[in-house]
């Protein structure tokens, strides 16, 4: 039978499965490509999430002071470069000795809690099935968990030759040219496409780095908030090294759900260090934050933001995290959300007959 003897049912039903097997050759490719150069993606990736956030700092100011785009940007390097260098110079001995007295101190409980729990019958069961790499008995199997995965990649990261402080540089140097020409290279990546395609591949590019840049703002602010909360809640309470915890509480809420587990462990183990009443306090605390930062906070920034599925989050974060390690994990987030809108703008939306049918 030849092509056109065939009816247009059967011909869009060929051409949707075309389309569906291009869709998948093409995901599998990015895939393998991730799994490849992974490293290299997550610092391209980063050099542009930088540079989207200096670009959407320095049109903000250009709206209101109506300065030319490069004053602009200047201003806001000037700005954050003379912020960073103020913290180091006037709290970096403190911080300092604050993080090194906090690895001390967790160092120190968690030989404290293992020690009890092999006094308990009970304890040693939990210590038997957990893993080496977080304290226990249980030796590491061939196949390694997320966390070990996570744990092994960041080690790998800090003691390569390139270093975790080269990464910081080369990705602050590559996001303060790309925000200083973005038509530029934007445009470079425009001419990789068919003429015909160009304009639709432009409109994509400027909903992905829209929702980046809203992704982001909003995500610095329930940062900001969670911070404060934590250390004046620390405070309070009593806890030492409130500061340091804060603001670990505050950069961890980067990683949406997952970051408010690890931010609070180290609470938790120096809480449990001055009494077993304030390490409830500090668990308490914690609880009554991430309620209130998932159910009011963060609602209300997404309304202006980025709205993002809870299950989506999570989901994107195990896949990254997987294979990436913790720079996969760290910018899972934000890269679920680009193409989630990038995927909404290029597909046509649903008719309310195909849609499922809602819950009872």
């Amino acid at each position: 039978m030849s092509r056109n003897d065939l009816s247009a049912d059967e011909l869009q039903s060929q051409n949707q499965l075309y389309r569906l097997i291009r869709i998948v050759i093409l995901v599998s490719f990015m895939v393998l490509s991730i799994w490849l150069v992974g490293d290299i993606l997550m610092i391209i990736f980063a050099a542009s999430l930088f540079a989207i956030i200096l670009k959407g700092m320095a049109s903000r100011l250009r709206k209101y002071t109506h300065l030319p785009y490069w004053l602009s940007l200047s201003i806001v390097v000037t700005f954050l470069a003379f912020a960073f260098i103020g913290l180091i110079w006037t709290s970096g001995p403190q911080i300092s000795q604050q993080i090194s007295r906090l690895g001390h101190v967790m160092a120190t409980q968690t030989v404290s809690l293992r020690n009890q729990f092999q006094a308990d019958p009970l304890g040693r069961i939990v210590l038997d099935y957990l893993p080496h790499s977080l304290g226990g008995d249980q030796a590491e199997s061939t196949t390694r968990s997320l966390g070990s995965r996570i744990a092994g990649s960041m080690t790998g990261f800090i003691t390569s030759a390139f270093g975790i402080l080269g990464t910081i540089f080369v990705v602050c140097m590559a996001g303060l040219y790309f925000a200083a020409s973005p038509n530029l290279y934007g445009n470079g990546l425009l001419r990789l496409f068919p003429h015909k395609q160009r304009p639709k591949i432009r409109s994509l590019l400027m909903i992905g780095s829209h929702t980046l840049w809203s992704w982001t703002a909003g995500q610095l602010l329930d940062m900001l908030v969670v911070g404060l909360c934590s250390f004046i809640g620390l405070s309070i309470i009593g806890v030492p090294l409130a500061l340091t915890l804060g603001v670990i509480a505050g950069l961890c809420n980067f990683i949406p759900y997952i970051g408010a587990i690890i931010s609070a462990v180290p609470a938790i183990l120096i809480g449990l260090s001055q009494g077993t009443e304030e390490g409830i306090l500090v668990f308490i605390l914690y609880c009554i934050i991430q309620f209130l930062e998932g159910n009011v906070l963060s609602p209300l920034i997404q309304n202006h933001a980025v709205r993002m599925p809870p299950g989506i989050t999570i989901l994107s974060q195990t896949i990254f995290g997987t294979i990436l390690g913790m720079p996969g994990l760290i910018f899972a987030s934000p890269l679920t959300a680009a193409i989630l809108a990038i995927m909404n703008a290029a597909t046509s939306p649903l008719k309310p007959e195909e849609k499922l049918p809602p819950l009872d």
